[in-house]
């Protein structure tokens, strides 16, 4: 297997590998996952593998995850497909920076990602490099955000187009989670930026230390929550990826975010992914 890394920021292409022969060679496998804690999202070409074969690879790193609003395979419970059609020019909601279901108390620990269909040209996908968007931050604003907390919303997000019915009995499903704006990486120990699009507001903002008069408050924490989560967009912290049928990507969903690039005409776009089941962020 040759590692060839693409950007300072993060991400490297995996060539001359098989991912079905992982799921049976623990050697393989550990060489893999080491080089995905190191590179944050790996690469790989010409993958024509089963939909068998990217649930038990996937499975590999921990029990997968199912969607409440994204539809899954029927036969490969935790396979979420995502398919675009012509036929749905209005079922564009991808285009936004976010790390995957934040809004679960235990987020996922990452994905496994195939293309089975995509344009021509364009549905690319970038991901961001958490750890070197905290890592730049000014220190003043590393000093302020040591202890905050916030909310990640399903309802906010998902559930914002839904009937109002439908949209609170998705919440009383999955409550709103609270997690560590700065949270540590289980492997490596690293602190990484961890607010993104399903972030609502911050828990424990409003205190003496940061606010003169309550109407400071508001504008000061969603100034504040607005910044933070634009650190994704910094090209210095980025990688772009064009698709090509039987290309993966594998990341880890606890260090990046990603954005689905929405810069093609309504064409069929299929993707199957595998979320595989994380922990509680500290």
């Amino acid at each position: 297997m040759r590692v060839e890394q693409l950007t300072n920021a993060l991400g490297a292409e995996l060539v001359g590998v098989k991912l079905a022969d992982a799921i049976h060679d623990d050697g393989l496998f550990a060489e893999i996952r080491a080089n995905l804690v190191k590179h944050r999202v790996l690469f790989l070409r010409d993958q024509d593998i089963s939909r068998a074969e990217h649930v038990s690879f996937a499975r590999r790193f921990g029990e997968l995850e199912d969607h409440p609003v994204a539809g899954s395979d029927p036969e490969h419970p935790g396979l979420v497909r995502i398919y675009k059609s012509p036929d749905q020019p209005n079922d564009r909601y991808e285009n936004s920076w976010h790390s995957d279901a934040t809004w679960r108390e235990a987020p996922p620990f990452g994905a496994v990602l195939r293309c089975v269909e995509c344009p021509p040209v364009g549905g690319d996908t970038m991901w961001a490099n958490m750890v070197l968007a905290y890592e730049n931050l000014p220190a003043h604003v590393k000093e302020q955000i040591a202890d905050l907390r916030a909310r990640h919303s399903i309802e906010a997000s998902f559930g914002a187009a839904m009937p109002i019915e439908k949209r609170h009995a998705l919440k009383a499903q999955y409550p709103d989670a609270e997690h560590p704006v700065v949270r540590t990486h289980p492997d490596t120990g690293e602190k990484i930026l961890f607010v993104n699009a399903f972030t609502t507001h911050f828990t424990n903002f409003h205190t003496p230390a940061r606010v003169r008069f309550g109407q400071d408050a508001n504008p000061g924490a969603s100034e504040l929550l607005r910044y933070l989560i634009s650190q994704a967009y910094i090209p210095e912290h980025q990688v772009r990826w064009r698709w090509k049928p039987n290309s993966i990507a594998i990341w880890d969903n606890r260090s990046t975010q990603h954005y689905a690039v929405m810069d093609y005409p309504p064409c069929h776009r299929k993707m199957d992914r595998a979320g595989i089941v994380g922990d509680r962020p500290y």
